[in-house]
Parts: C-alpha cells; structure tokens; sequence
C-alpha cells in the first residue's frame, strides 16, 4: 500500500527537531531508522501530517568512551554497534543481542534508539539494555534528563519519552570481563523471537558472583529475573546449580499466548533458555 500523503522535513540539529515537534504536536511522527515506522504507515495504521526526519543530525550518531559508560548515539544503526570494539569489551550483551536481531538490511537501515523508543516487548535490545542497566538521555523544550532503564520501559509500545521530546543517546554502563549471552528461540529465521533471555554473568574462581538478566517477550515490557538472579548469586557455575536457578525465570512474569504459543508455553521456555544463556554466559566468563 502507499502511505498516506505528509509532509518532510529532515533537521540537521536536535534543537530545529524539538522546534519542530512542538508546532506539529500530535501531527508529528520522528522517523529514525524507518524499520517500524514506515510498515505502519505503508498500511495506513497512522497517518501523520508531519514526518521528522532524524537521519540528518550528524550529533545523533557515533559511540564513545565516557568513563564508567559506554555511550551509544540513538540514531547509530545497529550494524555498527554491533561490531564495535568498544561495546564488544564493555557491553558485550549487547554485541550478543544484535548478532540476534532481524536480517542484514533491518541492521544497517535500523537504529539503536529508534528500536529501543519503539518499545516493543518482542524487541531483541530491551531486555540486554535492561538487564545491564542502561540510562536513556531525552531532550525537550525544558532541556536534557537521563532516564534509568527500569523507569524507560512504561508499557505496550510506550516509553518515559515525553512527546515533545527525543532519545539523543543511551548509556551503557560498563561490564568489562563478564561474560554475556543472548539465548533467542524463534520459529523461523529473522523472526521476532517467542521469548528471548539476555544474560550477563561475572564469575570468580567458578563462583557466581553476580547475575543479570533480561527476559525478552515474556510481559507488556522487557523483564529483569530478579528471583534468578539472586539465586545465582554465590553458586557455583555448575548445571545443577544453574538449573535450580533457573527454575525461577518465570516469576513475576505476564507472557502473552498467541499463535506462537501460549503463556505456559513461554513460562517453560523462559526457564530453559535462562539455564542456556546463564551457562553460556558462566563459560564465557570463567
């Protein structure tokens, strides 16, 4: 189909970008990579007078060292993060995440923020910026704020980002030396998966010191395990130990059921795949 007729306006700065957001209000759309946006409107399930074009603001994009922090620009496209040295050595979870993500052409057109604004809970990056305790950084009319990652993640398809603001960056913090996993379990190739698990694991000395993990598909927004995490905590990185853990992925949990499966269904892959991620994640790390 073809989308409705709009307007187009692409900025060079984030400031003509919040300019234009606030005259255009409701109107407006902000297209980042254009991989979800651009579906919706082609089926005329939106139809915006306004398109914001974010693809020109050269400020957006780019990664960088800051500290304790790796610093990922929201319109860098996945490709790049994904093979970048920095993320690789620090956020290695990330790295893992989106070897998973989609296909070749949704890497490169994709980008980093746009999925993560996008907010869907099937999306490959919540759970690992989840999980590694990400902060958002937005900008608006009222200036800069930085969200942390357990606060970014509101419901369906919704964020903290106000609408008269934008996603400029997402800090990772840094993990070095911990070893990370991405366990993804879909029907076919490409597809979003059914339920996901992010884990990134530090071990000393064959001991769990400490666990985070992200579920992926497994309620209305990406998930920490908590109750796995903890019980990892100061086991041994043995199959039993990490079994018993795991048996616990589902708690606190509200998957859905559709064709893919129902909620039960998930609530007993979410333990399987924990078990293989946080394994994988323990050898990775030893």
């Amino acid at each position: 189909m073809i989308p409705a007729q709009f307007d187009y306006l692409a900025p060079t700065t984030v400031e003509e970008a919040l300019a234009a957001l606030a005259q255009h209000g409701d109107e407006a759309k902000i297209l980042a990579g254009g991989q979800s946006l651009l579906p919706v409107l082609r089926m005329r399930l939106n139809a915006p007078e306004m398109v914001i074009d974010l693809g020109r603001i050269p400020s957006l994009r780019g990664i960088r060292d800051d500290g304790d922090a790796v610093v990922v620009g929201a319109m860098t496209p996945h490709t790049v993060v994904g093979s970048d040295l920095l993320v690789a050595e620090h956020a290695a979870l990330v790295s893992k995440a989106i070897e998973h993500l989609a296909d070749a052409q949704i890497r490169h057109r994709g980008t980093f923020g746009g999925a993560l604004a996008h907010a869907d809970p099937a999306g490959d990056l919540g759970a690992p910026t989840l999980a590694l305790g990400a902060q958002f950084v937005v900008q608006g009319p009222g200036g800069t704020r930085t969200v942390p990652a357990e606060e970014f993640f509101v419901d369906l398809f919704e964020t903290a980002i106000g609408e008269d603001e934008i996603l400029t960056e997402v800090r990772l913090p840094k993990h070095t030396g911990w070893g990370a996993h991405y366990e993804k379990f879909v029907r076919v190739a490409h597809q979003w998966p059914i339920v996901a698990v992010a884990a990134a694991v530090r071990v000393e000395g064959g001991t769990i010191a400490e666990a985070r993990i992200g579920l992926t598909n497994m309620g209305s927004t990406p998930l920490r395990a908590r109750a796995v995490e903890e019980a990892l905590a100061g086991q041994p990185a043995t199959e039993d130990a990490v079994r018993a853990a795991a048996a616990h992925a589902a708690e606190g949990t509200n998957p859905p059921s559709d064709l893919n499966g129902d909620a039960d269904y998930r609530r007993h892959l979410a333990t399987v795949l924990t078990r293989r991620a946080v394994l994988t994640a323990a050898g990775a790390g030893g």
